[in-house]
């Protein structure tokens, strides 16, 4: 960071300590027939960075249009592409309209370029704007090295996101961009051009070109976890973005960046609560871990954590059993269906391998695995996760009571009982508001959940390998 920019960096860190604060993990996919019991939208996050930055910003419709379409700009992977507004629309104009300012509408763009010269991963976070608006400030042009590789990936904060092409042009297909299978969306998330961008980013790390950080090691003694861990993972992983904008008090964007939070202190944080902001911000540093992160090429000097790194990195380190999308992922499921072909699609998205059969995608192996892992490491860190914050207090009243609520709905919403005919044994508590205020995992039913899925355990992990997970997919 430059000197000048010290002071200006210094509170832009505090508003962020603020928002990521009460940034939860991404809204529920399409299929999810009760968004509001699963992952909750941030609807308080800007409110609560308003307040640190002291002032209140309109408050946003009671019933907003859940269902918007982001219109890609042409040339989207150059760098005159990417410094282009995305451009945010309602799909079907008679539910109403789409605010990007409006935290129960925003869409969120995400960025990573390699460099095929040195190896090096740079990001950069496209802005988002209403169609027919202005950003605040205009986004800064980024240096794109020769040969650059650069794709995209998108996160939203309702329920449908769709892509569309720019009027006249083909931009949606230039950019390669994936936005589901055969017209039906995969909900929050879409990419474009990621498989063209992991391919070369594996080619280099398995060269020595690309070095990936070591993961490390928690305060249990075991390897941090990556947004592949059973600990951490939900029913829809990897999923949403960790893209964060600036938005003033008339919902104008611009990127977030020192610079504009100088110049415009009234403007607040707008962000995207993901798997992927989840494990970076809280799971990691509430075990003692750090995220890998890159160079943001919007704000010369601040380093950012990013979807593509952590999946980058969860590819290179994770130790088996490997957590990778199931069948059963309510953002794969075509018309309420499972469907290879649009698991497979997402999995390309996120570096992780295509399959043949359900078995290498079976819900009840993932069900099972959650049941294994996932509640032994919330009780072993039971004291840590309590005192951490929690990512949305209107949700849960801790890290480890959120930890815990995510945990009963994920097992509900893959219908995880009836798949292992086991009953989940962690319960939650909430108090008059619905927040999660006390949690429990009952030792006794998870000792012998444990002892009953044990002759079942050679071949779940087999089938959840770093081999089998590291395989060549795209």
């Amino acid at each position: 960071m430059h000197p000048s920019s010290s002071r200006a960096a210094t509170g832009l860190t505090a508003v962020l300590i603020c928002v990521t604060s009460v940034l939860s993990t991404a809204a529920s996919a399409q299929t999810n027939p009760d968004p509001g019991k699963t992952e909750r939208l941030n609807l308080q996050m800007q409110a609560a960075a308003a307040a640190a930055a002291g002032h209140k910003p309109p408050a946003p419709p009671a019933t907003p249009n859940p269902d918007c379409t982001l219109i890609i700009p042409k040339n989207a992977l150059t760098a005159a592409g990417l410094a282009t507004p995305y451009q945010l629309t309602a799909t079907n104009p008679g539910l109403g309209a789409c605010n990007e300012s409006n935290t129960a509408q925003s869409a969120f763009v995400q960025a990573a370029i390699f460099d095929p010269a040195t190896g090096a991963i740079s990001i950069y976070n496209p802005i988002v704007v209403d169609k027919g608006d202005n950003p605040l400030v205009p986004p800064v042009v980024p240096v794109l090295p020769n040969g650059a590789i650069v794709a995209t990936w998108f996160g939203y904060n309702a329920n449908n996101l769709t892509l569309k092409s720019t009027p006249g042009d083909d931009s949606l297909s230039d950019a390669k961009c994936v936005n589901g299978s055969n017209g039906n969306v995969f909900g929050q998330f879409a990419y474009c051009n990621a498989p063209a961008f992991f391919t070369a980013a594996n080619a280099a790390i398995a060269s020595g070109k690309l070095k990936v950080p070591a993961s490390g090691t928690a305060i249990d003694g075991k390897p941090c976890p990556t947004v592949r861990d059973f600990s951490v993972v939900d029913q829809d992983q990897s999923d949403n973005v960790t893209t964060l904008y600036l938005v003033s008090p008339r919902g104008h964007i611009s990127q977030f960046t020192a610079k504009n939070h100088a110049a415009h202190p009234s403007s607040v944080p707008l962000g995207n609560p993901s798997d992927n902001r989840l494990t970076d911000v809280f799971v990691q540093p509430a075990l003692g871990c750090k995220p890998w992160v890159a160079p943001d090429l919007a704000d010369p000097g601040s380093m950012v954590p990013a979807l593509p790194l952590n999946e980058l990195q969860a590819r290179a380190n994770q130790p088996a059993p490997v957590a990778m999308v199931p069948e059963g992922d309510p953002m794969t499921l075509l018309n309420g269906n499972s469907s290879l072909t649009k698991t497979n699609l997402y999995r390309q998205g996120v570096n992780m391998p295509t399959v043949d059969s359900q078995h290498d995608a079976d819900t009840g192996r993932y069900c099972r695995q959650l049941l294994r892992i996932s509640p032994q490491r919330m009780l072993a860190n039971q004291k840590a996760l309590t005192a951490f914050k929690s990512p949305d207090a209107g949700a849960a009243n801790s890290l480890f009571t959120f930890l815990a609520q995510r945990f009963v709905a994920a097992y509900q919403l893959l219908d995880c009982q009836n798949l292992v005919n086991l009953a989940n044994p962690v319960s939650v508590s909430v108090d008059g508001n619905g927040v999660a205020v006390t949690a429990k995992v009952n030792t006794s039913a998870l000792s012998k959940i444990v002892d009953r899925l044990q002759s079942q355990k050679a071949d779940d992990d087999a089938a959840d390998s770093v081999d089998r997970e590291r395989r060549s997919a795209l």
